[in-house]
């Protein structure tokens, strides 16, 4: 699935809010995403599911991916 910046931004935004009350928000979901070339610099993905993920260009650049699912993401 292809994102629209808006779209990710949204999901960051409700993953930022899943982390700090698990009651509020929601866990990031992206497996099987395509997110080649996204901008995910300084995002928070703490415990979010990239499992099976196209992060092929994107920009991690200072992003917390700290007990992400990375299971068969695309890095390169």
């Amino acid at each position: 699935m292809q994102y629209t910046v808006a779209e990710l931004s949204e999901i960051v935004k409700q993953h930022n809010e899943w982390i700090k009350d698990s009651s509020k928000g929601k866990r990031a979901d992206l497996s099987g995403a395509n997110l080649s070339r996204a901008n995910l610099s300084r995002a928070n993905l703490s415990g979010a599911n990239l499992s099976g993920a196209d992060l092929c260009r994107a920009d991690l650049s200072r992003a917390n991916l700290f007990r992400a699912d990375l299971s068969g993401a695309n890095l390169s």
